[in-house]
């Protein structure tokens, strides 16, 4: 009889890790763009010309569309950022609104966050990629100069109907409120779900192994050892140690207090011109550790695979060898099984049949 069969092997935890990177691939891109992008935008207008070119077409349609004076655009920390709604419906001695484009309200973040989407997404080429990226950024553009754009007529109505009060803004507010928090990052989903079987990624999804005409691509490293987890301890290091010298440097605070006040008032002394260096400073030191900790970080994660002469992907070829040997394995132990279960059966059929000649010989004696 044969030996007792044993059940599929279970993954290693080598294996656990390696197939929980490839599906995190995505999310750990955008932990570190996110990082990279909370960096950028810590000092004042970052992002100035694209803050610019925003209120810039945002002063001029919102005149073309509601009246020559209704938006008056003009600066803010030095920029052309600063939107003035005017109407004597308003509230206030002058009847305006005042609003400015920030860095974080460019829409930046957004093209930052469909960018990493588009670019981890597996199974489509780095031209069509490219094309994506390129199309989805000039969308989050127009719809992120749409929101502000509409920002007047709800101003407006609310403001008709409770005419020189403060609440009448309310909508405004709860409007920018909901697009910020959730509405962009539904429409960003959206947009990529849509590109996605658009492109036929599903389809191109399913044959992972072909490379088509891309050359190279970037991936999860497979292969962990000792040294990449030092070297993401590192980096983590270096994150907490930026993120501590803006948030909790009591100096770094200080300064920042003073260079806000200076900024409300807008008042220009040599106690002002003090703390804009000292948060700069502060600013540069973080800037310099963060940018090279995601440097860390993205090299020891990712890393660069290039096709075969056969045209298929080295990981990709090796986890469907894996997945073949796993399942050959499977079937061999299936057919130990059934072939275990019918000597079994057979040896309980021929065990009953000598049962059953003892008794009859028994009887006739």
């Amino acid at each position: 009889m044969g030996s007792t069969a044993t059940p599929p092997e279970d993954l290693s935890w080598k294996e656990v890790a390696q197939l929980g990177l490839v599906y995190a691939k995505i999310p750990i891109a955008l932990l570190l763009v996110e990082a990279f992008y909370w960096f950028l935008t810590m000092p004042t207008d970052t992002l100035g010309p694209i803050q610019v070119s925003e209120a810039w077409l945002w002063n001029e349609i919102g005149n073309a569309l509601f009246g020559a004076g209704s938006h008056t655009l003009s600066t803010n920390n030095g920029w052309l950022t600063r939107i003035e709604f005017h109407h004597q419906s308003f509230p206030g001695a002058m009847n305006t609104v005042s609003l400015y484009v920030s860095d974080e309200c460019a829409g930046v973040h957004e093209m930052i966050f469909i960018s990493t989407l588009v670019a981890m997404t597996d199974g489509v080429s780095q031209k069509l990629k490219v094309k994506a990226i390129v199309v989805m950024c000039t969308l989050v553009y127009i719809l992120n100069l749409a929101r502000l754009v509409v920002f007047y007529p709800i101003a407006l109505e609310g403001c008709l109907a409770n005419p020189d009060q403060a609440s009448c803004l309310y909508g405004m507010w709860e409007f920018h409120t909901a697009v910020y928090e959730w509405g962009f990052l539904l429409v960003l989903i959206v947009m990529w779900v849509l590109w996605f079987w658009k492109v036929g990624g599903p389809s191109r999804a399913m044959d992972k192994s072909l490379a088509g005409a891309d050359k190279w691509r970037i991936i999860t490293r497979k292969k962990w050892n000792s040294k990449h987890f030092v070297a993401i301890a590192l980096a983590v290091i270096f994150i907490i140690s930026a993120a501590h010298n803006v948030t909790s440097n009591e100096e770094a605070m200080k300064a920042k207090e003073t260079l806000d006040d200076c900024e409300l008032w807008n008042s220009v002394s040599a106690q002002c011109g003090n703390a804009r260096d000292r948060w700069d400073d502060a600013i540069g030191y973080a800037w310099s550790l963060a940018a090279l900790a995601m440097v860390i970080a993205a090299m020891t994660t990712f890393t660069i695979e290039k096709p075969n002469s056969d045209g298929k992907w080295p990981s990709e070829v090796e986890r469907l060898g894996k997945e073949h040997d796993r399942l050959e394995l499977l079937k061999e132990q299936k057919l130990e099984v059934a072939i275990q279960e019918k000597e079994r059966v057979h040896a309980l059929k021929k065990s009953g049949s000598w049962k059953k000649r003892s008794n009859s010989v028994s009887e006739e004696e």
